[in-house]
Protein backbone atom coordinates (compact mmCIF):
# COMPACT_ATOMS: atom_id res chain seq x y z
CA UNK A 1 0.00 0.00 0.00
CA UNK A 2 1.16 3.30 -1.15
CA UNK A 3 2.25 5.81 2.11
CA UNK A 4 1.39 9.18 1.92
CA UNK A 5 4.38 11.16 1.84
CA UNK A 6 5.64 12.75 4.66
CA UNK A 7 7.50 15.95 5.35
CA UNK A 8 8.59 18.34 8.21
CA UNK A 9 6.18 18.54 10.86
CA UNK A 10 4.76 22.41 10.62
CA UNK A 11 4.45 24.61 13.44
CA UNK A 12 0.99 24.92 12.77
CA UNK A 13 0.51 21.06 13.11
CA UNK A 14 2.40 21.01 16.39
CA UNK A 15 0.35 24.01 17.91
CA UNK A 16 -2.71 22.00 17.49
CA UNK A 17 -2.02 18.68 18.75
CA UNK A 18 -0.73 21.16 22.01
CA UNK A 19 -4.13 22.49 22.38
CA UNK A 20 -5.89 19.20 21.96
CA UNK A 21 -3.00 17.88 24.55
CA UNK A 22 -3.96 20.92 27.17
CA UNK A 23 -8.03 19.80 26.60
CA UNK A 24 -7.30 16.71 27.95
CA UNK A 25 -4.70 17.09 30.33
CA UNK A 26 -7.58 19.03 32.45
CA UNK A 27 -5.10 20.74 34.30
CA UNK A 28 -6.78 24.64 34.79
CA UNK A 29 -4.11 25.55 37.50
CA UNK A 30 -1.26 25.02 35.45
CA UNK A 31 -2.15 28.12 33.29
CA UNK A 32 -2.86 31.95 34.38
CA UNK A 33 -3.42 33.19 30.55
CA UNK A 34 -3.72 30.72 28.13
CA UNK A 35 -3.50 32.54 24.87
CA UNK A 36 -6.34 31.79 22.30
CA UNK A 37 -5.79 29.47 19.85
CA UNK A 38 -6.64 31.37 16.89
CA UNK A 39 -4.20 33.99 18.27
CA UNK A 40 -1.38 31.70 18.11
CA UNK A 41 -2.16 29.86 15.12
CA UNK A 42 -1.88 33.33 13.13
CA UNK A 43 1.98 33.20 14.81
CA UNK A 44 2.46 29.38 13.92
CA UNK A 45 1.13 30.08 10.31
CA UNK A 46 3.93 33.12 10.05
CA UNK A 47 6.62 31.26 10.85
CA UNK A 48 6.04 28.49 8.86
CA UNK A 49 6.06 31.03 6.37
CA UNK A 50 9.52 32.33 7.25
CA UNK A 51 10.79 29.00 7.58
CA UNK A 52 9.82 28.14 3.96
CA UNK A 53 11.24 31.14 2.99
CA UNK A 54 14.44 29.79 3.78
CA UNK A 55 14.83 31.97 7.49
CA UNK A 56 17.35 30.05 9.69
CA UNK A 57 15.48 29.77 13.40
CA UNK A 58 16.87 27.91 15.48
CA UNK A 59 13.62 26.77 17.83
CA UNK A 60 11.37 27.39 14.69
CA UNK A 61 8.18 25.78 16.05
CA UNK A 62 9.33 25.21 19.96
CA UNK A 63 6.10 25.87 22.52
CA UNK A 64 7.07 28.20 25.43
CA UNK A 65 5.30 28.41 28.55
CA UNK A 66 6.17 31.89 30.42
CA UNK A 67 6.33 31.99 34.30
CA UNK A 68 3.38 34.93 35.38
CA UNK A 69 6.33 36.88 36.44
CA UNK A 70 7.37 37.19 33.61
CA UNK A 71 6.11 39.48 31.09
CA UNK A 72 4.82 38.86 27.72
CA UNK A 73 3.96 41.38 25.64
CA UNK A 74 0.27 41.75 25.39
CA UNK A 75 -0.49 39.22 28.12
CA UNK A 76 -0.99 40.16 31.81
CA UNK A 77 1.99 40.06 34.44
CA UNK A 78 0.36 39.17 37.57
CA UNK A 79 2.89 37.30 39.54
CA UNK A 80 -0.07 35.18 40.64
CA UNK A 81 -1.82 38.33 42.69
CA UNK A 82 -4.55 39.47 40.62
CA UNK A 83 -4.33 43.16 41.92
CA UNK A 84 -0.65 43.39 41.21
CA UNK A 85 -1.41 42.69 37.38
CA UNK A 86 -0.26 45.11 34.77
CA UNK A 87 -0.23 44.57 31.22
CA UNK A 88 3.89 44.85 29.82
CA UNK A 89 3.90 46.41 25.90
CA UNK A 90 6.87 44.61 25.68
CA UNK A 91 8.41 41.42 26.26
CA UNK A 92 10.84 41.05 28.57
CA UNK A 93 14.57 40.12 27.32
CA UNK A 94 14.69 36.60 27.84
CA UNK A 95 11.35 35.70 26.23
CA UNK A 96 12.23 38.38 23.16
CA UNK A 97 15.52 36.05 22.20
CA UNK A 98 13.28 33.12 22.45
CA UNK A 99 10.86 34.23 20.19
CA UNK A 100 12.98 36.04 18.10
CA UNK A 101 14.58 32.50 17.66
CA UNK A 102 11.08 31.03 16.58
CA UNK A 103 9.73 29.86 19.83
CA UNK A 104 5.76 30.44 19.87
CA UNK A 105 4.66 31.92 23.68
CA UNK A 106 1.43 29.65 24.80
CA UNK A 107 0.91 31.54 27.79
CA UNK A 108 1.50 32.64 31.24
CA UNK A 109 1.82 29.37 34.16
CA UNK A 110 1.03 29.70 37.78
CA UNK A 111 3.07 30.30 40.69
CA UNK A 112 3.72 30.57 44.56
CA UNK A 113 3.09 34.54 44.76
CA UNK A 114 5.73 36.86 43.99
CA UNK A 115 7.81 33.88 43.55
CA UNK A 116 7.57 33.60 47.15
CA UNK A 117 7.86 29.65 47.87
CA UNK A 118 9.46 26.10 46.82
CA UNK A 119 5.85 24.34 46.91
CA UNK A 120 3.42 25.57 44.60
CA UNK A 121 0.44 26.18 46.21
CA UNK A 122 0.62 29.33 47.30
CA UNK A 123 -1.74 30.99 44.38
CA UNK A 124 -5.12 32.35 44.64
CA UNK A 125 -5.09 30.30 41.50
CA UNK A 126 -5.09 27.21 43.00
CA UNK A 127 -2.44 24.75 44.08
CA UNK A 128 -0.09 23.70 40.74
CA UNK A 129 -0.21 19.61 41.25
CA UNK A 130 2.05 17.16 40.08
CA UNK A 131 2.63 16.14 36.93
CA UNK A 132 2.74 11.94 37.91
CA UNK A 133 0.32 12.50 41.34
CA UNK A 134 -2.12 14.84 42.17
CA UNK A 135 -2.18 14.55 45.88
CA UNK A 136 1.62 15.73 45.77
CA UNK A 137 2.77 19.31 45.33
CA UNK A 138 4.55 20.17 42.02
CA UNK A 139 7.04 22.80 43.47
CA UNK A 140 7.07 25.83 43.41
CA UNK A 141 7.50 28.68 42.50
CA UNK A 142 7.93 27.97 38.78
CA UNK A 143 5.05 25.51 39.65
CA UNK A 144 2.99 25.62 36.21
CA UNK A 145 5.93 26.19 34.15
CA UNK A 146 7.63 22.54 35.22
CA UNK A 147 4.50 20.75 35.09
CA UNK A 148 3.58 22.27 31.36
CA UNK A 149 6.76 20.45 30.73
CA UNK A 150 6.37 17.46 31.99
CA UNK A 151 2.83 17.00 30.90
CA UNK A 152 4.12 17.24 27.39
CA UNK A 153 1.86 20.31 27.15
CA UNK A 154 5.03 22.85 26.34
CA UNK A 155 8.72 22.07 24.82
CA UNK A 156 10.11 24.90 27.03
CA UNK A 157 8.99 26.67 30.03
CA UNK A 158 10.59 29.78 31.51
CA UNK A 159 10.86 29.86 35.52
CA UNK A 160 12.79 32.21 37.60
CA UNK A 161 14.94 31.14 40.42
CA UNK A 162 16.19 32.51 43.96
CA UNK A 163 16.14 29.92 46.32
CA UNK A 164 15.84 27.15 44.30
CA UNK A 165 12.05 27.42 42.08
CA UNK A 166 14.02 26.30 38.93
CA UNK A 167 15.32 23.14 40.47
CA UNK A 168 12.75 21.52 42.47
CA UNK A 169 9.81 21.58 40.41
CA UNK A 170 12.35 19.64 37.95
CA UNK A 171 13.19 17.00 40.53
CA UNK A 172 9.49 16.89 41.52
CA UNK A 173 8.45 16.29 38.14
CA UNK A 174 10.74 14.32 36.36
CA UNK A 175 12.69 17.15 33.70
CA UNK A 176 15.81 19.18 33.20
CA UNK A 177 16.37 22.30 34.90
CA UNK A 178 18.98 24.76 34.04
CA UNK A 179 19.87 27.98 36.43
CA UNK A 180 22.48 29.57 34.88
CA UNK A 181 24.84 31.56 36.63
CA UNK A 182 23.90 34.82 37.74
CA UNK A 183 23.34 37.69 35.31
CA UNK A 184 24.23 35.21 32.13
CA UNK A 185 20.34 35.81 31.09
CA UNK A 186 19.13 39.41 31.51
CA UNK A 187 16.41 40.05 34.23
CA UNK A 188 15.03 42.62 32.44
CA UNK A 189 11.42 42.36 32.72
CA UNK A 190 11.04 39.97 35.44
CA UNK A 191 9.41 40.95 38.74
CA UNK A 192 11.70 41.00 41.19
CA UNK A 193 11.74 38.73 44.21
CA UNK A 194 15.76 39.15 45.85
CA UNK A 195 16.68 40.86 43.17
CA UNK A 196 20.84 40.22 43.79
CA UNK A 197 19.63 36.73 43.61
CA UNK A 198 16.77 36.21 41.06
CA UNK A 199 17.45 34.43 37.56
CA UNK A 200 15.33 33.21 34.63
CA UNK A 201 15.72 28.96 34.05
CA UNK A 202 14.59 26.81 31.66
CA UNK A 203 12.70 23.87 31.55
CA UNK A 204 12.67 21.18 29.58
CA UNK A 205 12.29 17.23 28.89
CA UNK A 206 16.36 16.93 27.10
CA UNK A 207 19.26 18.88 28.41
CA UNK A 208 20.16 19.30 24.98
CA UNK A 209 16.52 21.20 24.34
CA UNK A 210 16.85 23.61 27.63
CA UNK A 211 20.81 24.24 26.40
CA UNK A 212 19.76 25.61 22.97
CA UNK A 213 16.96 27.83 24.69
CA UNK A 214 19.51 28.94 27.62
CA UNK A 215 22.04 29.60 24.78
CA UNK A 216 19.51 31.88 23.16
CA UNK A 217 18.76 33.90 26.18
CA UNK A 218 22.73 34.40 27.42
CA UNK A 219 23.78 37.75 26.64
CA UNK A 220 24.04 41.37 27.92
CA UNK A 221 21.52 44.04 27.82
CA UNK A 222 22.03 47.70 29.02
CA UNK A 223 18.80 47.82 30.65
CA UNK A 224 19.92 44.98 33.74
CA UNK A 225 22.58 46.70 35.65
CA UNK A 226 22.92 43.17 37.03
CA UNK A 227 23.33 41.59 33.51
CA UNK A 228 27.24 40.11 33.16
CA UNK A 229 29.17 38.84 29.91
CA UNK A 230 31.29 35.71 30.01
CA UNK A 231 35.02 36.37 31.47
CA UNK A 232 37.75 35.71 28.52
CA UNK A 233 39.31 32.59 30.94
CA UNK A 234 36.25 30.47 31.00
CA UNK A 235 36.07 26.70 30.77
CA UNK A 236 34.04 25.16 27.64
CA UNK A 237 34.13 21.55 29.15
CA UNK A 238 34.56 19.21 31.91
CA UNK A 239 37.54 16.94 31.72
CA UNK A 240 37.37 13.24 30.39
CA UNK A 241 38.26 12.38 34.44
CA UNK A 242 36.42 14.97 36.25
CA UNK A 243 36.95 15.23 40.06
CA UNK A 244 33.49 15.74 41.68
CA UNK A 245 32.98 16.41 45.57
CA UNK A 246 29.80 14.69 47.21
CA UNK A 247 28.28 15.46 50.83
CA UNK A 248 28.78 13.21 53.82
CA UNK A 249 26.40 10.49 55.07
CA UNK A 250 25.32 12.86 57.66
CA UNK A 251 24.79 16.15 55.16
CA UNK A 252 21.72 13.77 53.66
CA UNK A 253 20.33 12.81 56.66
CA UNK A 254 17.11 15.17 55.76
CA UNK A 255 16.62 12.20 53.26
CA UNK A 256 14.78 9.09 53.40
CA UNK A 257 16.24 5.35 52.92
CA UNK A 258 15.29 5.24 49.37
CA UNK A 259 16.33 8.73 48.68
CA UNK A 260 19.87 7.93 49.86
CA UNK A 261 20.26 4.80 47.74
CA UNK A 262 18.77 7.18 44.57
CA UNK A 263 21.49 9.38 45.39
CA UNK A 264 24.17 7.06 45.57
CA UNK A 265 23.20 5.31 42.31
CA UNK A 266 23.58 8.83 40.67
CA UNK A 267 27.06 9.48 42.19
CA UNK A 268 27.96 5.57 41.01
CA UNK A 269 26.91 6.17 37.52
CA UNK A 270 29.33 9.53 37.84
CA UNK A 271 32.21 6.88 38.72
CA UNK A 272 31.01 4.54 35.88
CA UNK A 273 31.31 7.60 33.52
CA UNK A 274 34.97 7.95 34.59
CA UNK A 275 34.82 10.78 37.30
CA UNK A 276 36.25 10.72 40.39
CA UNK A 277 34.31 11.11 43.51
CA UNK A 278 35.36 12.52 46.86
CA UNK A 279 33.26 12.64 50.14
CA UNK A 280 33.29 16.36 51.09
CA UNK A 281 32.48 18.49 54.73
CA UNK A 282 29.56 20.94 52.67
CA UNK A 283 28.33 21.92 55.63
CA UNK A 284 29.29 25.45 55.15
CA UNK A 285 26.80 25.48 51.97
CA UNK A 286 24.04 24.07 54.06
CA UNK A 287 24.57 26.60 56.77
CA UNK A 288 25.08 29.79 54.24
CA UNK A 289 21.60 28.30 52.44
CA UNK A 290 19.93 29.24 56.17
CA UNK A 291 20.78 32.96 55.72
CA UNK A 292 18.07 33.43 52.67
CA UNK A 293 15.18 33.14 55.12
CA UNK A 294 16.37 33.10 58.67
CA UNK A 295 18.55 35.93 58.42
CA UNK A 296 18.28 39.25 57.29
CA UNK A 297 19.15 38.71 53.27
CA UNK A 298 15.15 37.88 53.37
CA UNK A 299 14.71 41.72 53.30
CA UNK A 300 15.28 41.87 49.53
CA UNK A 301 11.35 40.50 49.54
CA UNK A 302 10.60 43.55 51.14
CA UNK A 303 12.02 45.77 49.16
CA UNK A 304 11.46 43.84 45.79
CA UNK A 305 7.20 43.85 46.50
CA UNK A 306 7.03 44.79 50.31
CA UNK A 307 5.12 48.60 49.86
CA UNK A 308 2.60 47.25 47.81
CA UNK A 309 1.63 43.94 49.91
CA UNK A 310 1.14 46.32 52.55
CA UNK A 311 -1.67 47.89 51.43
CA UNK A 312 -3.30 44.87 49.32
CA UNK A 313 -5.43 42.32 52.04
CA UNK A 314 -5.85 40.27 49.10
CA UNK A 315 -2.41 38.61 48.76
CA UNK A 316 -1.54 35.50 49.93
CA UNK A 317 -1.20 35.08 54.13
CA UNK A 318 1.77 33.31 54.41
CA UNK A 319 3.58 34.91 51.39
CA UNK A 320 2.83 38.73 53.07
CA UNK A 321 3.70 37.02 56.41
CA UNK A 322 7.24 36.38 55.44
CA UNK A 323 7.31 39.44 53.05
CA UNK A 324 6.17 42.05 55.99
CA UNK A 325 7.94 40.41 58.37
CA UNK A 326 11.07 40.88 56.34
CA UNK A 327 10.31 44.98 56.23
CA UNK A 328 10.64 45.61 59.90
CA UNK A 329 14.58 44.14 60.04
CA UNK A 330 16.83 46.76 60.96
CA UNK A 331 20.01 47.58 58.46
CA UNK A 332 22.94 47.10 60.55
CA UNK A 333 21.15 42.89 60.26
CA UNK A 334 21.29 43.10 56.47
CA UNK A 335 24.77 44.28 56.50
CA UNK A 336 26.18 41.55 58.79
CA UNK A 337 24.68 38.93 56.84
CA UNK A 338 26.01 39.92 53.53
CA UNK A 339 29.18 40.07 55.67
CA UNK A 340 28.85 36.40 56.82
CA UNK A 341 27.92 35.94 52.95
CA UNK A 342 31.29 37.20 51.74
CA UNK A 343 32.45 34.87 54.35
CA UNK A 344 30.97 31.99 53.07
CA UNK A 345 32.08 32.56 49.36
CA UNK A 346 35.51 32.49 50.50
CA UNK A 347 34.96 29.20 52.02
CA UNK A 348 32.71 27.81 49.11
CA UNK A 349 36.22 28.54 46.58
CA UNK A 350 37.96 26.74 49.12
CA UNK A 351 35.71 23.72 49.64
CA UNK A 352 35.50 23.57 45.58
CA UNK A 353 38.75 23.78 45.11
CA UNK A 354 40.47 21.11 42.84
CA UNK A 355 37.08 19.70 42.15
CA UNK A 356 35.17 20.02 38.96
CA UNK A 357 31.56 20.29 39.84
CA UNK A 358 29.47 19.07 43.25
CA UNK A 359 26.59 16.40 43.46
CA UNK A 360 23.93 17.05 45.68
CA UNK A 361 20.48 15.67 46.13
CA UNK A 362 17.94 18.08 44.31
CA UNK A 363 15.77 18.39 47.62
CA UNK A 364 14.78 16.26 50.19
CA UNK A 365 11.53 14.95 50.00
CA UNK A 366 8.08 15.46 47.77
CA UNK A 367 5.59 15.83 50.05
CA UNK A 368 1.56 16.12 49.82
CA UNK A 369 -0.55 19.00 49.41
CA UNK A 370 -1.92 18.18 52.18
CA UNK A 371 1.02 18.02 54.57
CA UNK A 372 1.90 21.56 53.19
CA UNK A 373 -1.21 23.48 54.18
CA UNK A 374 -0.98 21.70 57.44
CA UNK A 375 3.04 23.23 57.63
CA UNK A 376 3.55 25.74 55.01
CA UNK A 377 6.45 27.41 56.13
CA UNK A 378 8.92 24.31 58.12
CA UNK A 379 8.11 22.12 54.77
CA UNK A 380 9.05 25.27 52.21
CA UNK A 381 12.22 25.02 54.56
CA UNK A 382 13.34 21.91 54.29
CA UNK A 383 12.98 21.63 49.99
CA UNK A 384 15.49 24.53 49.88
CA UNK A 385 17.81 22.65 51.84
CA UNK A 386 20.10 21.66 48.93
CA UNK A 387 19.34 24.75 46.67
CA UNK A 388 19.13 28.29 49.19
CA UNK A 389 22.91 28.62 48.78
CA UNK A 390 23.43 28.39 45.41
CA UNK A 391 22.48 31.79 44.27
CA UNK A 392 23.97 33.28 47.01
CA UNK A 393 27.30 32.09 46.95
CA UNK A 394 26.71 32.87 42.74
CA UNK A 395 27.09 29.21 41.83
CA UNK A 396 25.32 27.46 38.80
CA UNK A 397 23.48 24.60 38.71
CA UNK A 398 21.52 21.45 36.63
CA UNK A 399 19.00 19.92 37.97
CA UNK A 400 18.12 16.19 36.35
CA UNK A 401 16.09 13.09 37.28
CA UNK A 402 17.90 10.43 38.64
CA UNK A 403 15.42 7.76 39.31
CA UNK A 404 12.75 7.54 41.59
CA UNK A 405 12.24 7.39 45.86
CA UNK A 406 9.69 7.03 47.92
CA UNK A 407 6.76 6.66 45.19
CA UNK A 408 7.81 9.84 43.25
CA UNK A 409 11.01 10.94 40.72
CA UNK A 410 14.17 11.77 42.43
CA UNK A 411 16.44 14.66 41.34
CA UNK A 412 19.85 15.24 41.79
CA UNK A 413 21.96 18.71 40.70
CA UNK A 414 25.29 19.15 39.59
CA UNK A 415 26.28 22.46 41.09
CA UNK A 416 29.72 24.41 39.48
CA UNK A 417 31.40 27.40 39.84
CA UNK A 418 29.70 30.57 38.08
CA UNK A 419 30.63 30.85 34.52
CA UNK A 420 31.13 27.00 34.41
CA UNK A 421 27.94 26.39 32.95
CA UNK A 422 29.10 23.97 30.21
CA UNK A 423 31.09 21.91 32.32
CA UNK A 424 27.93 21.39 34.58
CA UNK A 425 25.54 19.68 31.73
CA UNK A 426 28.83 18.14 30.58
CA UNK A 427 28.67 16.16 33.72
CA UNK A 428 24.80 15.99 33.74
CA UNK A 429 24.56 14.34 30.45
CA UNK A 430 26.35 11.47 31.72
CA UNK A 431 23.99 11.41 34.40
CA UNK A 432 21.02 11.02 31.99
CA UNK A 433 23.11 9.52 29.34
CA UNK A 434 22.42 12.57 27.03
CA UNK A 435 25.36 13.06 24.08
CA UNK A 436 25.75 16.92 23.83
CA UNK A 437 25.85 17.38 20.18
CA UNK A 438 25.73 21.17 20.12
CA UNK A 439 27.79 22.53 17.82
CA UNK A 440 28.89 24.74 19.81
CA UNK A 441 29.68 25.53 23.96
CA UNK A 442 28.47 27.92 26.35
CA UNK A 443 30.05 30.34 25.75
CA UNK A 444 30.21 29.95 21.61
CA UNK A 445 32.99 32.79 22.09
CA UNK A 446 35.88 30.06 21.71
CA UNK A 447 38.76 29.75 19.27
CA UNK A 448 39.57 26.72 17.38
CA UNK A 449 42.63 25.09 17.47
CA UNK A 450 44.09 22.20 15.64
CA UNK A 451 46.49 19.51 17.45
CA UNK A 452 47.82 17.05 15.00
CA UNK A 453 50.73 15.13 17.92
CA UNK A 454 51.26 15.52 21.46
CA UNK A 455 48.20 17.16 22.44
CA UNK A 456 45.72 14.72 21.09
CA UNK A 457 43.35 12.16 22.70
CA UNK A 458 45.12 9.74 24.73
CA UNK A 459 48.98 11.76 24.07
CA UNK A 460 51.35 12.46 26.83
CA UNK A 461 50.21 16.32 26.34
CA UNK A 462 46.63 16.22 26.19
CA UNK A 463 46.66 17.61 29.72
CA UNK A 464 48.01 20.73 28.64
CA UNK A 465 44.28 21.41 26.45
CA UNK A 466 41.82 19.70 28.83
CA UNK A 467 43.09 21.78 32.18
CA UNK A 468 42.40 24.51 30.77
CA UNK A 469 39.02 24.09 29.93
CA UNK A 470 39.23 22.90 26.19
CA UNK A 471 36.48 21.13 24.65
CA UNK A 472 36.94 18.56 21.49
CA UNK A 473 34.98 19.49 18.61
CA UNK A 474 35.67 16.50 16.44
CA UNK A 475 38.89 15.57 13.84
CA UNK A 476 40.41 17.15 11.41
CA UNK A 477 42.20 16.79 8.14
CA UNK A 478 44.03 19.44 6.27
CA UNK A 479 44.15 20.59 2.84
CA UNK A 480 47.49 18.79 0.80
CA UNK A 481 49.52 21.65 1.32
CA UNK A 482 51.50 19.82 4.35
CA UNK A 483 54.21 17.53 5.52
CA UNK A 484 54.28 15.75 8.47
CA UNK A 485 58.12 15.36 10.78
CA UNK A 486 58.95 13.10 13.23
CA UNK A 487 60.96 15.16 15.79
CA UNK A 488 63.37 14.50 17.74
CA UNK A 489 61.76 16.28 21.28
CA UNK A 490 60.90 14.51 24.38
CA UNK A 491 58.05 13.12 24.39
CA UNK A 492 57.92 12.59 21.04
CA UNK A 493 55.92 14.89 18.76
CA UNK A 494 55.60 15.82 15.14
CA UNK A 495 55.78 19.06 12.91
CA UNK A 496 53.62 20.41 10.83
CA UNK A 497 55.08 22.42 7.49
CA UNK A 498 53.27 24.05 5.08
CA UNK A 499 55.04 23.20 1.55
CA UNK A 500 52.24 24.77 -0.48
CA UNK A 501 49.56 22.96 -3.10
CA UNK A 502 50.81 19.83 -4.62
CA UNK A 503 53.51 19.10 -2.27
CA UNK A 504 52.41 17.52 0.72
CA UNK A 505 49.68 15.44 1.73
CA UNK A 506 46.79 15.52 4.37
CA UNK A 507 47.43 15.21 7.61
CA UNK A 508 44.56 14.43 10.27
CA UNK A 509 44.05 15.33 13.36
CA UNK A 510 41.83 17.32 16.24
CA UNK A 511 40.04 19.92 16.68
CA UNK A 512 39.69 21.81 19.78
CA UNK A 513 37.87 24.67 21.42
CA UNK A 514 39.33 27.03 23.97
CA UNK A 515 38.35 30.35 25.39
CA UNK A 516 40.14 33.27 24.55
CA UNK A 517 42.73 33.96 27.67
CA UNK A 518 43.20 30.02 27.77
CA UNK A 519 44.43 30.23 23.91
CA UNK A 520 46.83 32.88 25.23
CA UNK A 521 48.03 30.98 28.54
CA UNK A 522 48.52 27.83 25.83
CA UNK A 523 50.74 29.96 23.26
CA UNK A 524 52.95 31.68 26.54
CA UNK A 525 54.10 28.38 27.20
CA UNK A 526 54.37 26.77 23.86
CA UNK A 527 58.07 25.40 23.38
CA UNK A 528 60.37 25.36 20.31
CA UNK A 529 60.51 24.94 17.66
CA UNK A 530 56.51 25.03 17.55
CA UNK A 531 54.33 28.20 16.50
CA UNK A 532 50.40 28.78 16.04
CA UNK A 533 49.11 29.81 12.81
CA UNK A 534 46.38 29.33 10.53
CA UNK A 535 46.13 25.95 8.22
CA UNK A 536 43.84 25.10 5.50
CA UNK A 537 41.07 22.00 5.66
CA UNK A 538 40.65 20.12 3.50
CA UNK A 539 37.13 21.33 2.78
CA UNK A 540 38.34 25.05 2.42
CA UNK A 541 38.08 26.37 5.65
CA UNK A 542 41.10 27.94 7.94
CA UNK A 543 41.57 26.92 12.17
CA UNK A 544 44.27 28.07 14.32
CA UNK A 545 46.93 25.32 14.19
CA UNK A 546 50.02 23.89 15.49
CA UNK A 547 52.84 24.45 12.61
CA UNK A 548 56.74 23.66 12.89
CA UNK A 549 59.51 26.31 11.51
CA UNK A 550 61.23 24.16 8.45
CA UNK A 551 64.78 24.51 9.57
CA UNK A 552 63.45 22.59 12.52
CA UNK A 553 61.71 19.91 10.76
CA UNK A 554 64.57 19.64 8.13
CA UNK A 555 66.14 17.53 10.86
CA UNK A 556 63.58 15.11 11.82
CA UNK A 557 62.19 12.48 9.72
CA UNK A 558 59.22 12.77 7.15
CA UNK A 559 56.37 10.32 7.74
CA UNK A 560 54.41 12.91 5.66
CA UNK A 561 53.08 8.90 3.86
CA UNK A 562 51.37 8.16 6.98
CA UNK A 563 49.08 11.32 7.30
CA UNK A 564 48.47 10.58 10.93
CA UNK A 565 50.59 11.13 13.65
CA UNK A 566 49.04 8.36 15.51
CA UNK A 567 49.15 6.02 12.40
CA UNK A 568 53.12 6.38 12.43
CA UNK A 569 53.26 5.75 16.03
CA UNK A 570 51.86 2.67 15.76
CA UNK A 571 54.39 1.19 13.35
CA UNK A 572 57.25 1.90 16.02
Amino acid sequence: MNQPPTGPVTVEARLADAYERIEKADRPEIWITLRPYEDVLAEARALDARVAGGEVLPLAGQLLAVKDNIDVAGLPTTAACPAYAYRPQVSATAVRRLTDAGALVLGKTNMDQFATGLVGTRSPYGPVRSAGDPERISGGSSSGSAVAVALGLADLALGTDTAGSGRVPAAFNGIVGLKPTLGLVPNTGVVPAARPYDTVTVFARTLTEARQALAVMIGPDPADPRSRTWPEAVRLAAPERPRVALPREEDLAPLSGEARAAFHAAAGRLRESGAETVVTDVSPLLEAARLLYDGALVAERYAAVGEFIARTPETDPVVAGIVLASGALPAHALAADQSRLDHFRAATARLLSGFDALLLPTTTEHPTIAAVQADPVGINKRLGTYTNFVNLLDLAAVAVPAGEADGSPFGVSVITRAFEDQAGLDLAARLVEESDDAPTPLPDTGVDLAVFGAHRHGQPLNHQLTKLGARYAGPVRTAPDYRLTALATEPPKPGVVHVGPGNGGRISGERWTLSPAALGHFLAELPAPMSLGRIRLDDGSWVLGFQCDPHSAASGTDITHHGDWLAYLATI
